[in-house]
């Protein structure tokens, strides 16, 4: 299983939210490229970023922050938030991001996800928000009245390489990961399953490497890695 701590981006900040609401935002690192150098020598191998302000604009906002993580990390990023047009991704692509993150557009442009998915194969990944069984579109703060599976099951023959699958009612809430939702989902799909939201303790990875369905491919760590309720050596051991 790859761990991926996450790096979420507002007003060219590192910090983190409660449930997407960015009016909880606490900062805690001024310097997300620094805070990046920090995460690899902990050694992870892989970084999430999310530009928070970018995925409720619709557009790219915290441009600056991404080129400089992307200068100070030699490990791979993937990169997600307010990246919605075929540039959008040759851009971030062309400037090292090793793996697109598509949300929005994969609910109201599908096309895109699939153009892409074979114009860069294996770096296309499609994000899937979850909140009240609904998968949420806009930075969170709209509903697009569809469920999870049926998203999915849209790019099971698209050449995704993951589907990041965040819990928004369990985000940035130190609540444990409700493992059976994201067992489920890749239990009911032929892509891999990045999981997300809600994350507290290392017993959490333990219970995701324990899932007796489709094996789940990664998780996110958040506010737990920032919190301190989970030190990264403990993490990587279990993951392991």
């Amino acid at each position: 299983m790859i761990l991926y701590p996450a790096i979420d981006l507002k007003d060219g900040q590192c910090v983190r939210v409660v449930r997407g609401d960015l009016a909880t935002a606490t900062v805690f690192n001024a310097d997300p490229a620094a805070q990046a150098r920090t995460w690899m020598a902990a050694g992870f191998r892989w970084l999430h970023v999310v530009d928070l302000n970018g995925s409720v604009a619709g557009q790219g906002i915290n441009g600056d922050a991404v080129e400089a993580i992307l200068e100070s990390v030699s490990i791979p990023v993937q990169l997600g938030g307010g990246i919605r047009t075929f540039e959008d991704i040759s851009r971030w692509i062309d400037r090292g991001v090793s793996r697109v993150i598509l949300g929005t557009a994969a609910v109201r442009d599908p096309g895109l996800v699939r153009m892409a998915a074979r114009h860069w194969p294996e770096q296309i990944a499609v994000s899937i928000d979850v909140r009240g069984g609904q998968v949420a579109v806009e930075g969170w703060t709209k509903d697009s009245g569809l469920d999870a599976v049926s998203v999915a099951r849209r790019f099971e023959d698209a050449g995704v390489s993951s589907l990041v699958v965040t819990d928004i009612d369990r985000d940035g809430s130190l609540s444990g990961f409700n493992v059976e939702t994201f067992g489920a989902l890749a239990d009911a799909v032929r892509v891999p399953v990045i999981a997300a939201g809600g994350l507290a303790t290392v017993a959490d990875i333990d219970r995701l490497a324990a899932w007796e369905g489709e094996p789940i491919a990664g998780a996110v760590l958040g506010r737990a890695l920032y919190a301190g309720t989970i030190q990264p050596a403990e993490a990587l051991a279990a993951a392991a």
